[in-house]
């Protein structure tokens, strides 16, 4: 007598087979990557990998290498995935040379160098011509022909000979023009306070400290460590890790009825009792204002 058997089985034939080489393929054999692609990588390997190359970056100041390296991880804006790494490294408490190094790799991968126009060459009679810009002016040297006086053994006339001569060719010299040097600050020279203001211009809907630091050329200087204090704790960030606002622009939250102290990590003048302020608008509403802080360096 014939036994009929419904489909069942087949599917728990396929289920068992398919719970084995699960089992096989994740437990038993898993797959092994060798000499693999940092691409391929586990997003917070991908990060460790960033923040290696970010500290190669600040000992050897390899901005071609490092760049090299972080074209492998394959990021479409290499720019804010090491700008926002580094926000992330400052919030989870990591070490703050790391997120300076991010920043810092961070602002210098997203500058242009500078274009430089070409400079006019003076010309004789302009008020800006000088003997020495003169002199390097086309130069057309002139040969000196000679001529030899042959004797004739049988005492006729001497013959004079000789070649005659043509002018030389024209040269014209490239002048090479050094580029403007940019004014740099001076190395080891603290910040000083410009200006310290409550500003009321935007209802940011929290209370900010804002720090902008620049040079003695008035460019934003990135990777400048802020230190803030208040009843119980301390927190620190650093400019240039908000590029769209500004190399030098960093800004800290605070807390309403909590009272901070604000100093730069490379030392200078401490900035006491800032506390959050309320602002009025026009309609009469009222909403919290931010402390801009401006430091330069001379």
């Amino acid at each position: 007598m014939r036994e009929e058997r419904g489909p069942w089985y087949l599917l728990t034939g396929l289920m068992i087979g398919a719970a084995l080489g699960v089992l096989y393929a994740w437990v038993l054999q898993p797959v092994q990557y060798t000499n693999t692609t940092p691409a391929s990588l586990r997003a917070d390997f991908k990060d460790q990998y960033r923040a290696l190359i970010a500290s190669a970056y600040m000992a050897d100041g390899d901005l071609v290498r490092a760049r090299a390296r972080l074209d492998l991880l394959k990021d479409q804006d290499v720019y804010q995935v090491l700008a926002v790494q580094a926000q992330q490294s400052l919030a989870a408490g990591k070490a703050p040379q790391e997120a300076r190094a991010l920043g810092m790799l961070a602002v210098a991968l997203g500058q242009s160098p500078p274009t430089l126009p070409a400079p006019a060459v003076p010309t004789e009679g302009s008020p800006s011509a000088s003997p020495l810009a003169l002199e390097t002016q086309a130069i057309t040297p002139t040969l000196t022909s000679t001529a030899t006086l042959i004797t004739t053994p049988s005492g006729g006339t001497p013959t004079p000979t000789g070649q005659a001569t043509q002018p030389g060719p024209t040269f014209a010299p490239t002048i090479t023009l050094l580029p403007t040097r940019t004014p740099s600050p001076t190395p080891g020279a603290p910040f000083a306070l410009k200006s310290e203001e409550l500003s009321c211009k935007d209802d940011l809907g929290t209370p900010l400290v804002i720090v902008q630091a620049s040079d003695a050329a008035g460019q934003g200087v990135p990777g400048v460590e802020a230190v803030v204090e208040w009843d119980g704790g301390e927190s620190h960030f650093f400019t240039g890790l908000k590029p769209e606002l500004g190399t030098g622009y960093a800004d800290f939250a605070m807390t309403p009825g909590v009272v901070y102290t604000l100093r730069l990590a490379a030392g200078g003048q401490i900035i006491p009792n800032l506390t959050p302020t309320e602002c009025e608008g026009q309609d009469g509403g009222r909403y919290w204002g931010s402390w801009v802080l401006v430091f330069t360096q001379p």
